[in-house]
């Protein structure tokens, strides 16, 4: 945790009530293969095209560990500093949903893959606060019920049962809102980060529940009631919102917290009661009979370590260290390694890390406006790192005003070409001939009299109106700090 960086200490009451949230998040792993068959893992296919006599769990059929899905969970737990346990098992959880074909899911109870971590968020205010993570276990996902294309009736596709997950089980550590939405965004980035999921909330790889429960100051925690399967951002910023109210209102008319399992109605704007919370016990989970242990090495724990990256956190620090940027503009360029990566390779084409800053702002401000505006991810870009570097550099060496170079950006933008080029061809050379400036200040000084001499009593709008003069005169070419300088010079 940076030195420069305050810890979130204080305690957010709501009526003089505690929020306590903790969260489940359900991440698919990268893999083009099942976790326990040789089933495809690939999205949007024809319904039951990829589901194996494996995954169904037809008698006579065994799982096979895809040992692929472990190396991923311990490039995770890595990337939350946690403990990696070296014998860890797979369990039947029993419980029966139409889209569950086996009756059952093979998942972990004891002895997880991965133990207790935690992941620094960042608040709005800046501040940082540590949230642990209790633990992460990999599991095969179940298929997915249908219910809006058949009048009456509910289709299963079984495509996605089997789909490697992990299932990442924050402690109870939230306090707001806002608090869990981070914690969230930190994982969902640091999942991408890693290579292990892509995260891709509409296709359902990565997928939060949220346990919500209210208590006053100092006492137990509460009941908790868990929202079950939100999908966006923006859902769970509202669910988790509409459930403290609901809670409030029960508790605060003397009502008592059922233990339950919910469901958010983004229309109606309200949580509703799906089921009863199951405990462990309900599930009546049992060593899986036909897997083995799985026993981890030393030497494959290494072996993942040296295939970690620089870790968000990590490079957020050397950013504010090498380029002197902001906490806040180190933490907009990691949202994603992609855009990191970018980044880095502008400021070293505009000329190193003395340009850290002219860099990021271009980056976040006008590479960025330009990528939404027309509905691009960052690889689709029009403009290579190197290319943006390169009219930054122009910028720098004084080739190019600031001004100029919205203009010679926009260039680029539609013809993909190199800002040195466009300079050239579109004559956006910036005048730095002192004699040239000198000659279009003096006109414009014979014409603006009056202008002249409500500067010499003090207005300095009228400075700034002959400077906007002289600009305009020059079609923007002139050197701002040169003409300036020129035109204090000759008013005297």
């Amino acid at each position: 945790m940076s030195n420069t960086q305050k810890t979130a200490q204080k305690s957010l009451l709501i009526d003089g009530w505690e929020v306590v949230i903790g969260i489940e998040i359900h991440t698919q792993l990268n893999t083009k293969t099942k976790i326990f068959s040789g089933s495809s893992t690939t999205f949007g296919q024809d319904p039951n095209t990829q589901a194996s006599l494996v995954d169904l769990a037809m008698p006579g059929v065994l799982p096979v560990l895809n040992k692929e899905v472990v190396d991923l969970a311990i490039r995770f737990g890595l990337g939350i500093d946690a403990y990696i346990d070296q014998a860890s098992i797979f369990a039947r959880k029993n419980y029966f949903y139409p889209d569950s074909p086996k009756g059952y899911q093979i998942s972990q109870m004891d002895n997880p893959i991965v133990g207790l971590g935690h992941i620094d968020i960042q608040l709005e205010d800046g501040t940082v606060k540590r949230i642990g993570v209790t633990r992460a276990h990999l599991e095969e996902d179940a298929g997915k019920s249908i219910h809006d294309q058949f009048e009456g009736m509910s289709g299963i596709d079984l495509n996605r049962a089997g789909t490697p997950l992990l299932e990442i089980v924050s402690e109870p550590d939230m306090r707001s809102v806002e608090e869990a939405v981070a914690y969230i965004k930190a994982i969902h980035t640091l999942v991408r980060w890693l290579g292990i999921s892509d995260g891709n909330m509409a296709e359902g790889s990565f997928r939060c529940d949220c346990n919500v429960s209210l208590r006053r100051p100092g006492n137990e925690f509460g009941t908790r009631c868990e929202l079950k399967n939100l999908n966006s951002f923006r859902f769970i910023e509202q669910a988790i919102n509409v459930e403290i109210e609901r809670q409030m209102d029960i508790l605060e008319d003397g009502g008592k917290i059922d233990q339950e399992t919910r469901l958010f109605d983004p229309v109606k704007m309200e949580t509703r009661s799906m089921r009863s919370k199951e405990e462990a016990n309900d599930y009546r989970y049992f060593p899986d009979p036909d897997l083995l242990p799985v026993l981890i090495s030393d030497a494959q724990i290494e072996a993942a370590r040296s295939l970690l990256p620089e870790l968000p956190a990590a490079r957020r620090e050397r950013f504010v260290a090498d380029f002197a940027v902001t906490e806040y503009d180190a933490h907009v360029l990691t949202l994603t390694r992609e855009m990191a990566d970018f980044y880095e390779a502008v400021v070293a084409a505009s000329g190193g890390a003395a340009q850290g800053k002219v860099a990021a702002n271009w980056v976040m401000g006008e590479f960025s406006g330009a990528l939404n505006k027309a509905s691009l991810d960052l690889a689709e870009s029009p403009v290579s790192a190197e290319q943006l570097g390169g009219m930054i550099a122009r910028i720098i060496d004084n080739t190019i005003s600031g001004k100029i170079a919205k203009q010679v950006f926009g260039f680029m933008w539609e013809e993909g070409k190199s800002a040195d080029a466009i300079i050239s061809e579109k004559g956006l050379k910036q005048e730095t001939d002192t004699g040239a400036i000198e000659a279009i200040i003096k006109d414009v000084l014979a014409a603006n009299e009056k202008m002249v001499e409500e500067f010499k009593a003090g207005k300095e709008k009228a400075f700034n109106g002959l400077v906007g003069q002289v600009m305009k005169a020059s079609k923007g070419k002139a050197n701002p700090a040169q003409v300036n300088e020129l035109m204090k010079n000759l008013i005297g």
